[in-house]
C-alpha cells in the first residue's frame, strides 16, 4: 500500500524494487533500485519536513518500522539489511553494507558503513564508526560506550553479505513470479477477446444468412 502524507507527498519507488502487498509506504519516501520490502513493513515519512531514502539493494524485512520525526531524515545506505521486526527512527543515518538485527531499535544515530547491530539491541543518540559490532541485547545510549565495541569479524562480514544476497534472490524470484502472473492475465484477456469476437462473427453471420421456409 502506497499513500500520500498530509503534505500530499507520494512515495517514489524504483520499478526494479519489489514491495510486498501488505507493506505500507507513506509520504516522502524514496526507494531505489533492487530494494526488497517484506510483508507488513511500514516505511512512513508523514511528519512535516521528514524524509526517508532507502538506497539500492537494501532489504527491509517483515514487520520492520522506519519512521522520521518532524524535520528529520532517515538514510539507509546501499546493501544494508533491516532484519525482522527492527525499528529505525529518524533522525538516523545508516551507512552502506550495515546489518540491523531482529527487534533492534536504532534512533537518533549515525552508523558507519559495514557495521553489524545485532538482535534485540538499542542504539540511541550516538555515532558508531565503521566496521564495528554491537552484540546481542546491548544498549548503547552514550558515546563513552562506543569505544568498547569490537571490530567486525570475518564471519559477521560473510553473514551480512549472505543476507543481502538471499534477499536479492527473493526479489528476483518474486518479480519473475509477478511477470508470469501478468503474462497469464494477458493471455486470458486475449482469449476472452477472441471469444467475444468469435461470438460477434457468429451472430453477424446468422443475421446475414437468408431465412428459408420449408414448403408444406
Amino acid at each position: 500500500m502506497q499513500l500520500q502524507n498530509p503534505q500530499k507527498q507520494y512515495p517514489k519507488i524504483s520499478k526494479t524494487a519489489w514491495i510486498a502487498e501488505t507493506a505500507v509506504i507513506v509520504g516522502n519516501v524514496t526507494i531505489k533500485d533492487d530494494v526488497f520490502v517484506g510483508p507488513n513493513a511500514v516505511i512512513r515519512a508523514d511528519e512535516p519536513g521528514s524524509s526517508i531514502v532507502i538506497e539500492s539493494r537494501c532489504n527491509v524485512q517483515d514487520n520492520v518500522v522506519v519512521h522520521g520525526l518532524r524535520d528529520s531524515e532517515v538514510i539507509i545506505g546501499s546493501r544494508s539489511s533491516l532484519a525482522h521486526g527492527c525499528i529505525v527512527h529518524g533522525p538516523c543515518r545508516i551507512g552502506e553494507s550495515c546489518f540491523v538485527g531482529f527487534g533492534a531499535v536504532v534512533f537518533d544515530c549515525s552508523i558507519g558503513k559495514d557495521t553489524a547491530i545485532l538482535h534485540n539491541t538499542t542504539v540511541r543518540g550516538v555515532e558508531l564508526p565503521s566496521c564495528k559490532v554491537v552484540p546481542d541485547g546491548m544498549t548503547i545510549t552514550s558515546q563513552a560506550r562506543v569505544s568498547d565495541l569490537e571490530d567486525l569479524t570475518r564471519d559477521l562480514a560473510e553473514f551480512k553479505k549472505s543476507v543481502v544476497e538471499a534477499n536479492i534472490h527473493l526479489l528476483e524470484g518474486y518479480k519473475k513470479l509477478a511477470e508470469g502472473e501478468e503474462e497469464e492475465e494477458e493471455e486470458e484477456e486475449e482469449e476472452e477477446e477472441e471469444g467475444k469476437e468469435g461470438f460477434k462473427d457468429f451472430i453477424l453471420k446468422k443475421t446475414e444468412d437468408p431465412v428459408t421456409e420449408e414448403s408444406g
